[in-house]
């Protein structure tokens, strides 16, 4: 986010793209949305030491992991939004993501909307600056990922709730005396919620929250998001030890200036992952061309 600005349409990721981080697919959905201040107010609130060490923990796994992590993944993403729903086929590449749709509304595409398709497609794997600005963009949202990962701990207090053999859960609500360094680390807002981390591994499970109070830009004139708004992201281990978002869903409401909507209403479902056939953005243009002739 830079300066002021609203990341207002996280829910619109672009068909073909650089492959996310897992800390910025992590943390720009659960907290996207608004710069909103933290209570200035200072008091004896602390988080409780066990919770606090597994958020660590959990903290510290998930940036090793980014760091490690080089696999590229084939998925089946079924994204609804209001009046659409569609399923779309992913492949991550070295050179970016490709994503076609195969399905829209509950039924495959017309002859036409399958060209279309094929000729987004090619027209992105050909187009060295639109590629460019992908990866530029992609880099800064993985450089502010990576700092909000590293604030969690201390933005919010944290406490156990439950603690199985193979999961731990912990709470969250916004820590008042956390003075945020930045404009960035002021996205968090108003959430709390639930963490549940797996014990293999420390590695994020489930991050859900809500927001605890409507959440005003410019004293709610150019913006305001609503109280009860939530957001759910569930994370998998779909193969040797590669942990990725499988189901998100957000479903927060508000308005901008000009009426111009900027709630989230999305929901998100990740299925069949399977190692990606192809390293370059050409070669996955083909695989998703004759995947679609199968459709």
């Amino acid at each position: 986010m830079q300066d002021m600005r609203c990341r207002a349409n996280l829910g619109q990721r672009c068909a073909s793209n650089p492959p996310m981080s897992l800390g910025r697919r992590l943390l720009l959905t659960a907290f996207p949305l608004v710069y909103c201040g933290f209570s200035a107010s200072v008091n004896a609130q602390t988080s409780q030491p066990e919770a606090l060490q597994a958020v660590r923990a959990a903290v510290h796994a998930e940036m090793q992991a980014d760091r490690a992590d080089q696999s590229i993944w084939m998925y089946h993403d079924h994204d609804k939004v209001p009046g659409k729903d569609a399923i779309y086929l992913s492949i991550e590449t070295r050179q970016g993501t490709l994503r076609r749709m195969i399905d829209l509304n509950g039924q495959p595409l017309s002859a036409s909307a399958v060209q279309a398709e094929t000729d987004r497609i090619n027209r992105y794997v050909h187009d060295d600056a639109a590629q460019a600005k992908a990866r530029k963009n992609e880099a800064h949202d993985d450089a502010q990922a990576a700092e909000m990962l590293k604030m969690l701990p201390e933005a919010f207090l944290w406490s156990i709730v439950k603690e199985t053999p193979d999961s731990i859960t912990v709470s969250y609500k916004p820590n008042p005396n956390f003075d945020p360094p930045d404009m960035q680390a002021r996205v968090m807002g108003e959430m709390a919620g639930e963490m549940i981390i797996a014990r293999d591994g420390d590695r994020i499970r489930t991050l859900r929250g809500a927001l605890t109070q409507d959440v005003l830009i410019g004293y709610g004139i150019l913006a305001k998001l609503y109280k009860g708004g939530t957001f759910d992201v569930e994370r998998r281990n779909v193969g040797g030890g590669h942990w990725q978002i499988t189901q998100t869903d957000v479903h927060i409401g508000g308005h901008a200036l000009l009426f111009k909507s900027i709630g989230q209403q999305e929901d998100e479902l990740k299925t069949n992952w399977k190692p990606s056939p192809d390293d370059t953005l050409i070669g996955a243009a083909k695989t998703l061309d004759a995947a679609a002739g199968q459709h």
